[in-house]
């Protein structure tokens, strides 16, 4: 066990979520050298955690050629919350599969290979981060000779496709489909007086989609009267049209958490500890804790498989069970 400001005591070797580097931020760091103690990895070496005596730093790594550091602040969370914070695929909505099917219809095309298919350990990679992230990491390992450029492109030409016929009623029919007991929670949340952000690394295109289908099924309403606020990662940049940052600062950095609370709800950051995230996927459980608050793991995600388990505040199968430690009940 090592002590890690802002997280606490963790495990840390063989066998456990985080490994020791002797090397980190791409060269910038060494262990042992100008007051770093240790450099520690999770398993999915999506971000390093840079350990001082006083402090940590932690870095995130780009496969966009854009790392940026970030200070870990300790989190906590006092019950009953004023706020939950809640991703969106995944947690709310169960489309995660949907999503990593259009990113290998993407690169079947790309190659020019209808049968192409995605390895299983493809998962953590294709899933939880932005689009151009998860086409970086296609394109590294499949077809090196294309460009995210070409392979944006494609993409959005499929998801519009794919978007458009779903919203016809002619699409995938398992596309998207709530996650057990979100009405239940939703409402349960809503009648103790505690106010609901959702949160997505996804753009507004795929992403509002998805909303709609899963407040259709439920008979919920209109979700931008229900939610008290709704943060995307924004529009797709293309040829014609503004775009937006939302691609080189999606989860694991704060930003959508961040604004989310700060803006989105007004929460000022000495209420934090009244405000509580929820995430199926390390790269959101980063995000959260990044972005100051305390994190709730929900079970179906990667959290496991990335090594973020660590991070988290408390863990819960599923939404209905981490209901009574949002209310303090």
């Amino acid at each position: 066990m090592v002590n890690v400001p802002g997280l606490g005591e963790i495990a840390v070797g063989p066998g456990a979520d985080f490994q020791e580097l002797e090397i980190g931020g791409d060269g910038i760091y060494r262990a042992g050298v100008d007051g770093v103690e240790r450099i520690l990895a999770p398993r999915d070496r999506k971000s390093e955690l840079i350990v001082y005596e006083k402090q940590t730093l932690v870095y995130i790594k780009s496969a966009m050629g854009h790392p940026a550091i970030y200070p870990l602040p300790p989190a906590h969370f006092n019950a009953p919350a004023e706020a939950v914070l809640m991703d969106l695929d995944g947690t709310s909505v169960h489309s995660e599969s949907f999503w990593m099917w259009i990113i290998e219809l993407t690169i079947a095309k790309l190659v020019g290979d209808a049968k192409f298919r995605l390895d299983k350990v493809d998962e953590p990679h294709v899933s939880g981060h932005s689009v151009s992230e998860h086409l970086q990491y296609c394109i590294a390992k499949y077809c090196p000779d294309k460009t995210v450029e070409e392979a944006r492109s494609i993409y959005y030409e499929v998801t519009n496709f794919e978007m458009n016929e779903i919203m016809e009623g002619r699409g995938k029919a398992d596309a998207f489909s709530p996650a057990p007991g979100l009405k239940e929670f939703l409402l349960a949340l809503k009648g103790n007086g505690v106010r609901i952000g959702l949160v997505t690394s996804g753009l507004y295109e795929k992403a509002w989609p998805e909303v709609l289908s899963a407040f259709r099924q439920l008979d919920l309403g209109d979700p931008l009267e229900f939610y008290d606020a709704i943060i995307t990662a924004g529009q797709a940049l293309r040829k014609g049209q503004t775009g937006t940052m939302g691609e080189l600062e999606p989860k694991p950095h704060p930003w959508l958490y961040a604004e989310t609370a700060r803006v989105g709800l007004g929460i000022e950051p000495e209420r934090r500890q009244r405000v509580i995230g929820i995430e199926d996927s390390g790269a959101g459980v980063v995000s959260i804790r990044l972005a100051g608050f305390a994190a709730i793991g929900i079970g179906g995600g990667n959290i496991e498989k990335s090594g973020t388990t660590p991070m988290l505040w408390s863990a819960c199968e599923n939404l209905m069970e981490a209901l009574p430690l949002i209310l303090g009940c």
